[in-house]
């Protein structure tokens, strides 16, 4: 049986940067799939795992700061595709990447990535995935080997394979995800990438030359040791999914890992940072 989604949709005023710090909050939670839009958010979570209380419960809601009102309906996963093609528009990073769907023309560009985003999260349009975007583009990553942890669409892995990264494992606690990015190695013809569902407990006995994780703050906080541990002496990690207030700590817990800080991105109040093993 498909399962279906249960749709939050927010009235943001002024719409920034509350709609992002509404974004993270609501990820928090077990919300996995968001759509900006110019009144204020969109927001998508698995019925199953939806608690109403929990969202009346986060904090932005609660403040006198921004004005948010917002209605809640369930959605039937049949008609997301729909959704998704009367919303997704496609993005062009540093005129050598175009992220788009299926149903959008080629681009004469560089690297030309195709992805059906569904209910995952990663199509290149939040600002997290734009830098890492960014990142992969800045950096050299022939035959390396490389872990994209919380891999949402898969688009950091097919674009690290592209640039000749391999192999790579991609992986997604989340099985709608790990099943969007198998569809999408295949639509990408990339071959050197295996998709697989699970958490940090599979990363044990493993090796990897770069990790890359665009997940969430506290994710990333307890997850990092683990990340470490797989790490090739000299290997890089890039992190992203927090904000600006948040990349003093991430760094501290970086270093005290043995990590050195080589660099950072900021985007509308989010940040990217870049750490040497």
């Amino acid at each position: 049986m498909t399962p279906s989604y249960i749709g939050y949709f927010f009235t943001v005023n002024p719409p920034q940067p509350a709609s992002e710090i509404l974004m993270a909050e609501l990820a928090e939670i077990d919300f996995e799939s968001f759509v900006e839009t110019e009144t204020g958010l969109e927001a998508y979570v698995l019925e199953g795992l939806h608690n109403a209380e929990k969202v009346k419960g986060i904090q932005i809601l609660n403040t006198d700061e921004f004005e948010i009102s917002y209605e809640s309906k369930i959605i039937e996963q049949v008609n997301w595709n729909e959704e998704w093609e009367k919303n997704f528009q496609p993005i062009e990073v540093n005129q050598e990447c175009h992220v788009r769907a299926p149903f959008h023309p080629s681009k004469n560009v560089k690297y030309d990535i195709v992805i059906e985003p569904k209910m995952s999260f990663g199509t290149g349009h939040h600002a997290t995935t734009h830098m890492m975007i960014e990142y992969i583009l800045e950096n050299q990553w022939q035959d390396k080997k490389v872990l994209d942890m919380g891999c949402g669409t898969g688009v950091l892995a097919i674009l690290a394979a592209m640039k000749g990264a391999k192999p790579i494992d991609a992986i997604d606690i989340d099985n709608w995800c790990y099943l969007n990015t198998l569809e999408n190695i295949e639509r990408n013809r990339c071959q050197h990438i295996t998709a697989v569902e699970g958490e940090k407990s599979l990363l044990k006995g493993r090796s990897y030359d770069v990790v890359i994780a665009n997940i969430n703050r506290n994710i990333l906080w307890e997850d990092l040791p683990t990340y470490v541990k797989t790490l090739t002496e000299k290997g890089e990690v890039y992190l992203s999914g927090f904000y600006q207030e948040d990349l003093p700590i991430i760094r501290e817990k970086c270093e005290s890992l043995g990590l050195s800080y080589q660099s950072h991105k900021e985007k509308e109040n989010w940040v990217a940072a870049k750490f040497v093993k």
